[in-house]
């Protein structure tokens, strides 16, 4: 009864807060900064030094605690928060702020020891260990117990204190797969709840095929493709299984919210720092917490862009973390941003100079309210003692990203004193403004039935995403429960399961005056990711105004062509055949192969707006920017034409530019320059004041 009661309030959602997150960070103020420091790891003479120098270099606030279970109880029952109160005594008096980390990360060994069942079992079955982090089964009521009560004391602790800003809930939270006891109990829970009725879960999981029925849920188990294979697996069972890990780790997350908000002070936030590219967790599955905040390392060990790109870092990292995450809760901030060197990567180059400043400057463009860094002191031992900090072994000589560290912050107490408040946007950004439909269940789904080793369902998204901000659109994403009126344009890349009430509200969208970017794969699956038995597009046909009769795939490495107004372009992962209805506009026809003059891009008008539907993807993504490119000049919206890796955003008065090119970019901007100039060079940045561009 007990682990009933527990494992419902895991999955159990609810909204709360009354206070708007964008409370919590002044819009005067910016952006603010700050740095993680572990006081656990240095001796305490060297407390009171390290926290002076950090205020003393510009930071506003520290972050702790998130990997000290067992510095704060050492043993069941005991705990000690003598030492964290005195580090927090030290950056009161340095006039710093703290955010605190809950540290479930890293259960102590004791814990493990009474209760072995509380790890993580892998797809071999195979249990974790004690020794590393993120091991515990967030399906097990005993990781339940003890997370509220380690939770419960720090929240009591601290839950007055004003030098406390804000929580930060676990660490990079990460939906692993469980196969351990408690997970499987809790996946047969979860499975009751969605399906109600062996019959219906028999139903959405095909379980017809290859004699998989079942009579009752008792009898379903996790389905493990490590032993049937990837290829046999039920795809279904397997994307339900995706779905209930990502609800396990947000409902994880909403636990601990909900504990840390019956104590702490109502201006204390609470967020997390979800990995900026994570495919496994679905940030928006978590409800109780004030918004989502990220972790960035653009520079993991990839050649990236151009000959300095391996120096300079994946301009995608922060391009996709400052659109989606702001999103999702209309504010957030990067928690965790790569200083310089890092440890884990394929390779560990040095940075480009300027670079650390140029990731920055990124996030301020893109709308992070804060900044924090991964870490103050370079540490001496432990799997991370080649992971640079913000200044080197000795404690007090800055990195080369401690020192550009250092100058962003001095950078953003000049814009401080030039920012007003009262500013209006320029009047051509709100029409500009597009959303991105994106969702982590159709990912989850196409990267299982991929088709051909061509297709990665990230990447699809994120060239729509590098088009846009190519053509100087901002871009934010967007999901089916969301408002679609407040945007002119909203790009559907791949969005495989739809229902009828989606696509009539896209429907309905466009009827009210909408632009619906539409890429191929979408609607192809019904919500329990099966075919439509009536045709290949469904339900989609009349949305895109024709019928998809087949799709083809090239090897790599062998491409076709397609004619658009006279002008050739190549395409070799994805085509689809589309015979259109007689009023829509064909865009596009392949004119090669054996069904060359075949429609390949449609254009459908529903009373005052339009639908796109590129049912193919070329080589280059010349064929999509050259189509959105006429979304926006059939709306009379001007765009850009920035070169790739360099990006040019607006933000409380101010146009930011950082450049992730290998080349020199002269920017079309004549006037008076806060930072930097016209001449973009690598890993540069440039910030102007202007209405208009």
């Amino acid at each position: 009864m007990l682990r009933t009661k527990i494992l419902l309030i895991l999955i159990a959602v609810g909204l709360w807060s009354n206070i708007s997150a964008q409370d919590f960070f002044p819009k005067e103020e910016l952006m603010t900064v700050g740095v993680y420091y572990y006081p656990e790891h240095w001796s305490p003479d060297k407390w009171e030094r390290d926290i002076k120098n950090i205020s003393e270099l510009g930071f506003e606030f520290i972050h702790m605690a998130e990997f000290a279970w067992a510095q704060l109880e050492p043993s069941e029952g005991n705990y000690d928060f003598t030492w964290l109160d005195e580090v927090i005594r030290l950056a009161d008096n340095y006039h710093l702020k703290v955010i605190l980390g809950t540290p479930t990360p890293c259960p102590p060994v004791w814990l493990g020891i009474k209760y072995p069942e509380i790890y993580i079992r892998d797809g071999s079955y195979q249990s974790k260990e004690h020794g590393t982090r993120a091991n515990m089964s967030l399906a097990n009521p005993v990781v339940l117990e003890y997370t509220s009560k380690i939770v419960s004391a720090m929240a009591e602790h601290y839950s007055n204190h004003k030098a406390i800003m804000g929580w930060q809930i676990d660490n990079e939270p990460e939906a692993k797969e469980d196969y351990s006891t408690a997970a499987q109990n809790a996946f047969k829970v979860w499975l009751k709840d969605k399906y109600k009725t062996i019959e219906e879960l028999n139903k959405a999981w095909g379980t017809a095929f290859w004699s998989q029925l079942y009579s009752s849920f008792d009898e379903v188990s996790i389905h493990n493709a490590q032993n049937v294979g990837w290829w046999g697996a039920n795809p279904i069972a397997l994307l339900d299984f995706k779905r209930f890990t990502a609800d396990t780790q947000a409902s994880f997350l909403d636990f601990q919210a909900e504990i840390l908000r019956k104590h702490i002070d109502s201006s204390q936030f609470i967020t997390t720092n979800y990995v900026a590219k994570g495919s496994q967790t679905d940030p928006r599955r978590s409800t109780k917490m004030d918004f989502a905040s990220f972790t960035a390392y653009p520079n993991y060990g990839s050649n990236n862009l151009g000959d300095l790109g391996f120096r300079m870092g994946d301009y995608a990292v922060l391009m996709y973390a400052n659109d989606y995450y702001k999103s999702v809760n209309g504010v957030t901030g990067v928690m965790e941003l790569q200083p310089g060197q890092v440890n884990w990567a394929n390779h560990n180059s040095l940075l480009q100079p300027g670079t650390v400043r140029m990731w920055l400057w990124h996030c301020f463009a893109g709308g992070c309210s804060y900044a924090c860094t991964y870490r103050y002191r370079q540490v001496l031992y432990g799997a991370e003692q080649y992971h640079h900090g913000i200044v080197a072994t000795d404690g007090v000589s800055l990195s080369q990203g401690g020192t550009e560290y250092v100058q962003f912050i001095n950078e953003i107490k000049v814009l401080q004193q030039k920012i007003n408040t009262k500013n209006s946007i320029p009047k051509v950004l709100p029409q500009k403004k597009t959303a991105i439909m994106w969702s982590f269940d159709n990912l989850w789904n196409q990267e299982r039935q991929k088709q051909t080793n061509q297709w990665n369902t990230w990447q699809h998204m994120q060239q729509y995403e590098c088009i846009l901000h190519s053509l100087g659109i901002p871009v934010v994403f967007v999901s089916e429960d969301d408002d679609f009126s407040q945007y002119d344009c909203i790009v559907v890349p791949a969005y495989e399961m739809v229902d009828e009430v989606l696509v009539e509200k896209w429907k309905n969208y466009v009827a009210n005056g909408g632009q619906l970017v539409i890429s191929p794969r979408t609607g192809a699956k019904d919500k329990n990711a099966h075919l439509w038995e009536s045709n290949l597009s469904g339900i989609m046909n009349d949305l895109i105004g024709g019928e998809i009769t087949a799709f083809d795939m090239l090897p790599s490495g062998k491409t076709g062509t397609i004619t658009m107004n006279n002008e050739a372009y190549n395409w070799s992962c994805w085509g689809d055949l589309i015979e259109p209805d007689p009023k829509t506009k064909i865009l596009a026809n392949y004119n090669d192969q054996f069904y060359a003059g075949t429609a390949c891009c449609l254009q459908n008008t529903i009373g005052k707006g339009k639908v796109w539907y590129l049912g193919t993807v070329s080589t280059d993504g010349k064929l999509e920017k050259d189509i959105l490119k006429m979304v926006y000049d059939e709306k009379g919206i001007i765009t850009q034409d920035y070169p790739e890796g360099v990006f040019v955003e607006y933000r409380d008065g101010f146009w930011v530019a950082v450049n992730y090119s290998s080349q020199s970019y002269e920017l079309d901007f004549n006037g008076d320059y806060i930072i930097g100039d016209q001449i973009l060079e690598p890993a540069d940045v440039a910030v102007w004041h202007g209405d208009e561009y």
